[in-house]
Parts: structure tokens; sequence; C-alpha cells
């Protein structure tokens, strides 16, 4: 009997947390949601730049990647940058700003489980991210007749390893910015410094000096998961698992600094 009270007290305990993360993840979508500026220029900026690029020259042809058009090498392209915006710059930027006003702190001396909060805002992240991928594939498949992934499981697995990384360089990059006035240009510098040097907005020369330097920062590698599984350059496999291991040891090494460095206290004080 004992076993048994034991066994459904567990139960009752695991699902009473499962309530209290959901409940939190849904405070935070509409908090995210009910921003709609903040929502707007998170979500639309994906979309605006892939609509802006497919239309300008998107029927130009890539001869490196196999010949396809240029639209296709920018579908991957941006679902890429829409999972990494969403875990590393929205993340960061909504942590440093709670942090400096002082509601993590706040949060953190609620009853409220600190694993919880964590939880809840890496899985509403994790839903922005999702929500920008589903609209790059939409606007590519009806709008450019990009081809569907060969692979959804390839693509989904880059989706999780980016959202995982990403968020956790998003935590580690909060916990060095000094307050909520630097938060949006610091993130936005180094983000899209990052992406024109990964060649998200052109695709770089195979052998190139760019090409090369790239390989070392995880946004390239992240791209080129994203590629394979539309099969881009044509013929190659779905699956990129070296790129994918490289994304996941920088996302390992931003946990790391991560739980070094995170504040819930205000740096000001």
């Amino acid at each position: 009997m004992s076993s048994m009270t034991n066994s459904t007290s567990g139960r009752g305990h695991w699902l009473g947390d499962l309530r209290l993360v959901a409940h939190q993840v849904k405070y935070e979508q509409l908090a995210f949601w009910l921003n709609r500026v903040g929502a707007i220029f998170t979500v639309g900026f994906s979309v605006v730049f892939l609509v802006m690029l497919g239309a300008s020259a998107g029927n130009q042809l890539v001869e490196s990647l196999g010949n396809i058009r240029l639209v296709q090498y920018y579908v991957p392209g941006f679902i890429a940058y829409g999972v990494m915006s969403a875990g590393f710059n929205t993340l960061a930027i909504t942590l440093v700003v709670r942090r400096e006003t002082r509601l993590l702190k706040r949060l953190r001396l609620s009853p409220l489980p600190s694993w919880v909060l964590i939880a809840s805002i890496l899985l509403s992240t994790t839903i922005v991210a999702i929500v920008q991928v589903l609209l790059m594939l939409v606007i590519g498949r009806f709008g450019y007749q990009v081809a569907f992934p060969s692979s959804w499981i390839a693509l989904l697995l880059a989706v999780l390893v980016g959202i995982m990384s990403f968020s956790a360089m998003g935590v580690a990059i909060s916990a060095v910015i000094p307050n909520q006035e630097t938060a949006g240009p610091v993130t936005s510098i180094v983000f899209f410094v990052l992406l024109f040097l990964a060649g998200l907005w052109f695709p770089l020369p195979p052998g190139s000096g760019l090409a090369k330097f790239s390989n070392y920062l995880p946004v390239r590698h992240l791209m080129i998961a994203m590629d394979r599984s539309f099969q881009i350059p044509r013929g190659t496999s779905p699956w990129a698992w070296h790129d994918l291991l490289v994304v996941a040891l920088w996302g390992a090494g931003a946990t790391l600094l991560s739980l070094r460095r995170f504040r819930w206290s205000p740096r000001r004080s």
C-alpha cells in the first residue's frame, strides 16, 4: 500500500509541476504577443526580408549550390535566422530587462520554483521560433514554389538543436550585458555581424577566406544544417551531423558560462 501511495503521490507531484510550467508558458506567451510592436518585429523581420529578397533576386541561379534559385537558399537561411533570433536576441533582451527591473529577483523569491520559470521561458522561446519556421516554410512553398524539406526529421532535429544552443547563448550573453539600455544594441550588433559573416545575405564561395573563418561560428553551422535538410547543395545528405555537433558544443559552452555568470539581481544594485 505504501509503495502505491508513494507512486500516486509522485505522479501527482509531477502533474502539479507540469501544470505550473503550462500556466507559466501561457503567461510568457501572453506577455510576448500582447507586446504587439515587439512581436511584429521579432516574427515579421524574417518575413519582410524573405519577401523582399525573394521578389528582387529570388530567381537568380547559384552555380556553386547546384544551379538552384537564390530563393531556395534564402528559405532555409531565414528558418535558421528565426530560430537564432528567438533564442539569442529576444531571449537575451527579455532576461536583461527583467533582471534590471527586479522582476527576476521577485520571481526568485516567490513560491514559484526557479526551474519552472527557466523551463517556461525556454518553452515559450521554442514556440516563437517554431512559429517563424512555419511561416518561412509556408511563404517559401506557396509564395516562391520552394519545395518542402527532403527530410522533415532532419529539419526538426536542426531546429531543436538550434533552439537549445542559441537559447543557452542568449542566457550567457544576458549575463554579461550591464543594463537594459545596452541590451538591444549589443545583441543586435553581435547577431547581425555574425549573420553577415555566415553568409545569410549571399552564398559564401567555397574555400574563401570568409567561409573558412565563419566555420568557427555556430551561426554558419546551423545555416548549413538547415540547408542540408533541403538537400542544398543538390545531392547532399540531409543529415549534417558535424554541423549540429559544432552548434551543440557552442550551446554546451554557453550553458557552462551561464551557470557561472547568470544573475537574478540587477547589476546596478
